[in-house]
């Protein structure tokens, strides 16, 4: 069977791309990295790719008039390499709804916690201030309202007593990089269906038993 072609996004150091690289290296898995994508010629996450011997590129917005001709070029490069799948990781631009609808069901996010709960930046933080007693990430496909899209797949991380942002954004971002791998392998192997706004699963694939926090 031919494997589901990704091509990845990024803007920075690029640790949820190495958690793809490294999950595409291994043998079975069902999808392969045809493509990394930066905004910015000096992103860590290029030299990761590059150290496994991955194509890259770079598209950068100051190069073109506005953000169609921008998004314009990335969807071009995309489609030249045969992406089919395309994983925002840590992508640090707002989207438009062209490129949204253009690969509608095509393109995917992670966000460090539990969507909707705390959408945009500083999750971690708000998290804190709110006194939940999970936080975490979730995969979901990508729509044209921020954070916002049928969710694939989530991590519930307890929230410690002496948590600062730091210690829970570390123990999230664990999480991330296994969340993400697997929602690509669901896609890849046609496990996962989206149906209206939401992700339906083939097979029950859920936790059995609830979580808890506080242990009573």
């Amino acid at each position: 069977m031919a494997r589901l072609k990704l091509g990845v996004l990024i803007s920075g150091r690029g640790s949820n791309l190495q958690a793809l690289i490294d999950a595409c290296a291994a043998p079975g898995f069902p999808a392969s990295v045809a493509l990394v994508l930066s905004n910015r010629a000096d992103a860590a996450g290029l030299e990761r790719a590059g150290a496994a011997g991955i194509a890259t590129a770079v598209v950068s917005h100051r190069d073109h008039a506005g953000k169609q001709a921008f998004e314009e070029a990335m969807s071009a490069a995309l489609e030249a390499a045969g992406v089919e799948l395309v994983c925002l990781a840590g992508f640090m631009r707002l989207l438009s709804p062209w490129f949204v609808e253009r690969w509608r069901d095509r393109l995917i996010n992670i966000h460090p916690s539990l969507l909707p709960a705390f959408p945009g930046l500083d999750t971690h933080a708000r998290a804190l201030e709110a006194g939940v007693r999970f936080h975490g990430c979730t995969v979901h496909l990508v729509r044209q309202d921020m954070d916002a899209g049928p969710i694939l797949v989530q991590a519930a991380v307890p929230v410690r007593p002496d948590d600062t942002e730091e210690s829970l954004a570390d123990r999230v971002l664990e999480q991330e990089h296994r969340c993400y791998p697997l929602a690509v392998r669901l896609l890849a192997e046609g496990r996962a269906r989206v149906v209206g706004e939401r992700v339906l699963l083939d097979a029950d694939m859920t936790v059995p038993e609830p979580l808890l926090n506080p242990v009573p």
